[in-house]
């Protein structure tokens, strides 16, 4: 399948320094999620591992790969990212892993968690049948 032109959900996992978890979610919290959200970048999920405190991953769905591209480009190549943030978050991360797989739209809630995903072969739904989902057809779990 091809995710040129399909909705498609990237998601990295980090290996943070010893120590360093509170203080990545921190700066996540209070700066760069504002900034994802301004670069019109939807983040679906994020947090530190249920295990490791020191593990953390950030979950972002697109409406295409290209995209994505282009979002993150501008994302990680503004000022404000490579002026005020880019240096203190790079020093918390030991290495991270990304992987980009396609987006279907949503159809059923998967075992009642309250997440949504679907895959081909289902009715899905839109935003306009469902308002607390994405222009990426993801319905999100809010944060508390």
């Amino acid at each position: 399948m091809s995710t040129a032109d399909e909705p498609v959900l990237d998601l990295r996992t980090y290996q943070l320094v010893p120590g360093g978890g509170a203080e990545f979610d921190r700066i996540f919290r209070e700066h760069s999620l504002p900034m994802l959200e301004r670069h019109g970048i939807e983040v679906v999920d994020y947090g530190p591992s249920l295990d490791d405190p020191d593990r953390y991953f950030l979950m972002r769905a697109f409406p295409s790969a290209a995209r994505r591209d282009e979002q993150l480009g501008a994302f990680y190549g503004s000022d404000e990212w490579r002026e005020n943030h880019r240096d203190t978050v790079l020093a918390l991360i030991d290495a991270y892993h990304e992987l980009l797989v396609p987006l279907a739209p949503v159809r059923e809630s998967v075992s009642g968690l309250g997440w949504k995903f679907g895959r081909s072969g289902a009715s899905a739904s839109t935003p306009a049948d469902n308002p607390g989902q994405s222009k990426t057809g993801f319905a999100r779990k809010a944060k508390n």
